[in-house]
């Protein structure tokens, strides 16, 4: 008997996540984005983020046992380049996202 579900393709993966991830989140990275765009690049920090997912109705723990502050891949589907840049073992400061928009090739 044939298998009927399939491994999951890289490019797949972004799909199911859109998918996977609940309205309040994308709806906090975009006006998070939007609020600190500078014209070619947000930034801004994942405590922000969270704080602001946590204001419309997500709970903290449910925001990392469930990876929804792994956005990149979607993200960068959609046109932007994330770079999501945190401390190391002997660094101190805060996880910060920064989000770039990817230029077109003609």
């Amino acid at each position: 008997m044939a298998n009927k579900v399939k491994p999951i393709k890289p490019g797949e993966v972004a799909k199911k996540k859109i998918n996977d991830f609940p309205d309040a989140v994308f709806e906090a990275f975009n006006e998070l984005i939007a609020e600190n765009f500078g014209g070619s690049s947000a930034r801004f920090t994942q405590a922000e983020a969270e704080k602001l997912m946590v204001a419309k109705g997500l709970g903290r723990t449910d925001i990392y046992k469930k990876g929804w502050m792994d956005i990149e891949d979607v993200y960068e589907k959609a046109g932007w380049e994330v770079d999501y840049d945190s401390p190391g073992y002997n660094e101190s400061y805060p996880a910060t996202f920064t989000f770039t928009a990817k230029r077109r090739r003609y």
